[in-house]
């Protein structure tokens, strides 16, 4: 496809999306506007857009595809201002919005005007932001919806996909109001559960002080989420807080069963608990990209030597292995300590397992 797409918001996903799109249509001319000026500069230099735009209107006045990737409240604002633009005919604006509801809602100014308007939402992400972290294989095999009210034309709908057709994603149109039921359920809520674990260890920490060392390892990992940006999820709670009202309510009944449990002493019924949460857990497609972004682990046991982790990067970078994060869990005296290394894809973590077995005796795991 050949026109103009006006990306606002270069962070990571509206770079990696500008990167899709130039993949997939070369002809294409990408233009970014971004509020931090360094992220239009960097972007620009990177080249992940063609062109930077001094500001919203200018870049959107000959746009063929508008994208806003930014925070929910700032992309109604967004929004709001385009509808007072005198935009290109036949332009479809999009988004990239955790929540879908109210931004569908304020994009009625534009649907006023006959532009339209599809709600979208990569379910992609990555332990970087910034457009330095942008990559075209970040929304690849996840799950894209699309939430086009009823009067948008599916050929409209169809133009769309075929713009965002480089992300090798695998798009799914829904109402607004299901995405936000379906993904309070599967990414909000959890969101909050490991904010709550995490405050309420913080609060028993004061008392044992052995409590944050104790908690390093495993404790972390089940909890990372909650390391999310507080500014990002203080808006979606905001935006979702019926359904979310709603899970928590269910949550409370949930804790009470379990307490009920505890106080009857009931083993069958803690047992049937668990066995009930493994069996559902387990059967939870392992392959697939989902609401929350996978992380994708190798545990390295690796003696405690000076040197060991320029080893083991070595080799992974002889190989042209990316990696995305790496640190050490705490590690006991006179025994091997364990290295994670985070990557982008699953197909880097078998790359990596495949090349560290190769060059070393060290034994791997992936954590799952």
């Amino acid at each position: 496809m050949e026109g103009r797409v006006f990306i606002i918001g270069l962070g990571l996903i509206g770079g990696s999306l500008a990167l899709c799109i130039k993949k997939e249509h070369p002809a294409s001319v990408i233009v970014g506007f971004d509020i931090n000026r360094e992220q239009s500069r960097l972007a620009k230099m990177l080249g992940v857009i063609d062109e930077a735009a001094e500001n919203i209107p200018v870049g959107a006045k000959d746009a063929d595809l508008i994208i806003v990737s930014a925070p929910v409240n700032d992309t109604k604002s967004i929004i709001r201002a385009l509808s007072g633009q005198p935009l290109k005919p036949g332009v479809i604006v999009t988004d990239t919005g955790s929540t879908k509801t109210t931004i569908v809602d304020t994009a009625s100014s534009l649907k006023e005007r006959g532009i339209t308007f599809i709600g979208g939402h990569p379910m992609a992400g990555s332990h970087k932001t910034g457009v330095s972290a942008a990559r075209d294989i970040l929304f690849e095999n996840a799950f894209y919806l699309l939430t086009p009210e009823e009067q948008v034309e599916s050929t409209k709908v169809e133009i769309l996909k075929d713009w965002l057709k480089g992300t090798k994603a695998k798009f799914l149109t829904i109402t607004a109001e299901n995405h936000d039921y379906l993904t309070g359920i599967v990414s909000h809520f959890p969101h909050i559960i490991a904010a709550s674990i995490v405050r309420q260890t913080e609060k028993l920490s004061g008392s044992e002080s052995l409590i944050p060392r104790l908690a390093a390892g495993g404790f972390r990992d089940i909890t990372r989420i909650a390391s999310s940006s507080p500014q990002m999820w203080k808006d979606i709670l905001l935006h979702n807080r019926k359904n979310l009202i709603s899970l928590l309510d269910q949550w409370s009944e949930e804790m009470q069963g379990v307490k009920a449990m505890l106080e009857s002493g009931n083993a069958e019924a803690i047992y049937e608990y668990f066995q009930q949460a493994k069996q559902f857990r387990d059967e939870l497609p392992s392959k697939e990209k989902g609401a929350i972004p996978a992380f994708y682990d190798l545990y390295v046991d690796i003696p405690d030597v000076p040197g060991i982790i320029s080893e083991v990067t070595g080799y992974l970078a002889q190989e042209n292995i990316s990696i995305v994060n790496i640190r050490i869990l705490e590690t006991r005296e006179d025994i091997n300590g364990v290295l994670v290394i985070s990557f982008q894809t699953e197909q880097d973590r078998q790359r990596a397992e495949k090349c560290i077995l190769t060059y070393t005796s060290y034994s791997t795991s992936n954590g799952s």
